[in-house]
């Protein structure tokens, strides 16, 4: 996560390819490279597009790593979702309802050309966005289970009253684990952005929980 110069903040998802030690380096470079754009005032496509160049002159393009940023742009009032992910970002609002971000979208660092799929949405209350990894898509596919119905899901933990976004993020990690019998085969990261009413409150919080 990143404060954006100009007022608001961009969240930052990579995800390099495979998993463990090596995957984890290559996530990390590629999120270095993107928060420091951003933090330098760079526009999120662009800052997608060098963080590609960045990692396909590093590796010689022969290392990919879906990156996702969701960007509060108090300049444009906006609520700005760049992909460059196959999986789609889900999207909430009072008055569409439930839809996807799932037009196609290329990893960064292998062809040449790559750029991000770059979707606007208003800061409305109301408004709800789940960014992923993958391993949260494909969650139970390997085990035989059937594929949690990501959707759906969101959907019961909200009319549960699931009105924070911890409690969407902590319940479709629960769901997961669950079809990965707690042994997950692939990284599982999830990013979820809410508007909300405001509470009179003008106190900013930022905490963070690390196994170690």
């Amino acid at each position: 996560m990143i404060e954006r110069p100009q007022g608001g903040l961009s969240l930052v998802l990579a995800d390099g390819q495979r998993s463990g030690k090596a995957a984890k380096a290559i996530s990390n470079v590629v999120a270095r490279k993107t928060v420091q754009l951003l933090g330098e005032g760079v526009r999120d496509g662009a800052a997608a597009r060098a963080a590609h160049d960045y990692l396909y002159t590093y590796r010689g393009g022969k290392v990919s790593c879906t990156l996702n940023i969701v960007s509060v742009d108090m300049v444009s009032r906006t609520l700005v979702i760049s992909r460059n992910n196959p999986a789609p970002v889900i999207v909430h609002t009072a008055e569409r309802g439930f839809y996807l971000l799932d037009e196609p979208a290329e990893a960064v660092g292998v062809h040449r050309n790559t750029k991000p799929v770059i979707t606007e949405v208003p800061i409305e209350v109301g408004t709800l966005i789940v960014s992923f990894s993958d391993g949260l898509q494909h969650a139970g596919s390997l085990s035989g289970d059937h594929r949690l119905n990501l959707i759906e899901t969101i959907y019961k933990l909200l009319t549960a009253g699931a009105n924070h976004p911890q409690a969407i993020a902590d319940g479709l990690l629960v769901e997961a684990l669950q079809l990965e019998h707690g042994r997950p085969h692939d990284d599982i990261s999830i990013v979820v952005l809410m508007v909300v009413e405001g509470q009179g409150q003008q106190v900013r919080r930022l905490s963070v929980q690390v196994p170690l």
